[in-house]
């Protein structure tokens, strides 16, 4: 995963929207204690400063020393690089040890993840009982009826590009494994569907598609997906450079508790 998110760290930290304020409270809410939290692919830290509003200490984990190197500072997140090296007890210890975690947060990264390692570890990890996961991620998005066909054309266009780990991603979570039992805000098979905006220029959305890890590979294989045509056709059905759109992405969450 580092490897593919290296190159384009400094896109990826300004090219992304953030997350809405509620599903942090949301998530917040069904957590009885609120002492610490883990973000875990943390890349920029986006996520790891929405959960530091309401547990007291967060720690950013990421395998990219180059994401880490972007991340946002915040007094109450502490960053932490986890190479693939670290056998699972060594890491617990990093972490401070089982039972440590209230929380445990994943934005946009789980697919990436060698799935039966990291939920064992988050098994370890979580509080129990109290601790609660949460993993969510985001792909489409939807702005205009003139704009929209670009988009899903790109999309087609991608497709042969993505590393094979990101199908869980591109259908929606609903095929991710999660072996958790529910609390109400999505489980296995049943991904609870959200929505963010964003309000962006038509180069805001061109450097969101540049960070997406198979334009990277596309690029890589001698492919450019966001030629200079491409951008003149977006750009002419956005309606020109400095117009502003509000541009609405589809969202999926999926969140549980260890089963005891």
């Amino acid at each position: 995963m580092a490897g593919l998110f290296d190159k384009q760290a400094e896109i990826y930290v300004d090219a992304r929207p953030t997350y809405p304020t509620e599903w942090y409270s949301k998530l917040a809410a069904l957590t009885p204690q609120h002492s610490l939290a883990w973000d875990v692919g943390t890349g920029n830290g986006q996520a790891a400063l929405g959960v530091a509003e309401h547990y007291e200490q967060v720690i950013g984990t990421d395998i990219s020393e180059n994401q880490l190197k972007q991340a946002k500072q915040h007094p109450r997140v502490k960053y932490i690089h986890t190479p693939l090296s670290l056998s699972d007890d060594e890491f617990v210890t990093l972490m401070g040890g089982e039972n440590s975690f209230d929380l445990v947060t994943v934005a946009e990264a789980v697919h990436w993840f060698d799935l039966p390692k990291f939920y064992s570890l988050v098994t370890r990890l979580l509080r129990k009982p109290g601790g609660v996961i949460a993993v969510w991620g985001y792909y489409g998005m939807v702005v205009s009826t003139t704009f929209d066909p670009l988009i899903k054309r790109f999309r087609e266009a991608t497709n042969p590009f993505w590393d094979p780990r990101a199908h869980h991603l591109l259908d929606g979570y609903r095929t991710l494994p999660f072996p958790f039992e529910s609390v109400g805000l999505g489980s296995e098979g049943e991904p609870l569907q959200l929505e963010m905006q964003h309000k962006l220029s038509i180069e805001g959305v061109v450097r969101m598609m540049r960070s997406l890890s198979a334009v990277t590979a596309a690029k890589h294989q001698g492919v450019d997906l966001l030629s200079e045509g491409v951008i003149e056709d977006l750009e002419s059905a956005w309606g020109g450079p400095n117009k502003i759109r509000t541009v609405t992405y589809k969202a999926f969450m999926l969140s549980g508790k260890v089963k005891l």
